[in-house]
């Protein structure tokens, strides 16, 4: 007879809570069970994505679960996580139940009315883009994932998340916002900052019909220099001559144009001259050990 797997519940079904379920689902590594959003039109499409669940229309009529997974937008987290121990007493949920958010920025203590109630809480974060669940189920395999929060709960996530091919590794509650901080810079500002240089590559007279192959070989060919050559080896351009004088004049140039862009430009260029020094004092470094 097979085992019975422990049982899953969603609050939010997002991106991120879809493409989890799906792949945990399909893993064979819960039993997805209640999916909760803000509305039964949405949970149950998150349930035909997630290909099991019940789509839920409210707190009260979900059963209880092994595990909860708060998968709502960061400012919910902390009211879903009252609503639910609210619930979990009315309901006489077990100790022991485990509960986890999937925020980068956020730790376990947004779950500290379950904690008081005995639940393992917990917080799990990958770092990839989940910018369609889709894409994301085919890219998972491999992804880094940071794991904070009560014991308990991490080594339960870690089998988890492990089962479905995700790389763990902890985080202690105190790091999570600079660790969050880092994937920020990792991933949310590369469309940022492409938007900027696409503006001003139009405001200097680029041609509209040049813009997608600009963008598709200079973002190709520097991920390809970074990933082969780490973020120093792969730095060109005024930073890395030490060219402060050319860096000067186009701070000045992007004043008149964009106040915001200048000011990034300065703040990056700054940490551009640093990581060029360093990599100057780390090579003279070696070579006098020689």
């Amino acid at each position: 007879m097979a085992a019975t797997l422990p049982t899953l519940n969603l609050i939010g079904a997002g991106r991120v809570g879809q493409t989890l379920a799906r792949l945990w689902t399909q893993a064979g590594v819960f039993a997805v069970q209640d999916v909760l959003t803000t509305s039964i039109a949405s949970a149950q499409a998150a349930c035909d994505f997630i290909g099991a669940g019940k789509p839920s229309s409210g707190m009260d009529r979900m059963r209880p679960a092994n595990l909860w997974l708060i998968a709502t937008t960061d400012a919910r987290i902390a009211d879903v996580a009252t609503a639910l121990a609210q619930q979990a007493v009315a309901l006489e949920s077990p100790r022991g139940t485990t509960v986890f958010h999937c925020s980068g920025a956020l730790s376990a203590a947004e779950l500290s009315p379950l904690a008081a109630l005995g639940w393992h809480t917990a917080s799990a974060h990958p770092i990839l883009s989940f910018a369609n669940p889709d894409t994301a189920c085919a890219q998972f395999s491999g992804t880094p994932c940071a794991l904070e929060g009560k014991a308990e709960a991490c080594g339960r996530l870690q089998a988890a998340f492990s089962a479905i091919g995700a790389q763990c590794f902890d985080v202690r509650s105190q790091d999570k916002l600079l660790y969050h901080a880092g994937a920020v810079f990792a991933t949310n500002f590369m469309p940022v900052l492409q938007a900027v240089a696409e503006d001003a590559w139009r405001a200097s007279g680029v041609p509209q019909a040049l813009l997608p192959h600009l963008r598709a070989s200079l973002l190709h060919n520097a991920v390809a220099n970074i990933t082969r050559l780490g973020p120093q080896g792969a730095l060109t351009g005024p930073a890395a001559r030490g060219d402060t004088a050319a860096i000067a004049r186009q701070a000045d140039a992007l004043a008149k144009w964009d106040a915001t862009a200048a000011e990034a430009y300065s703040a990056l260029s700054a940490l551009a001259l640093r990581m060029a020094n360093t990599s100057s004092t780390t090579a003279t470094s070696a070579a006098n050990k020689r």
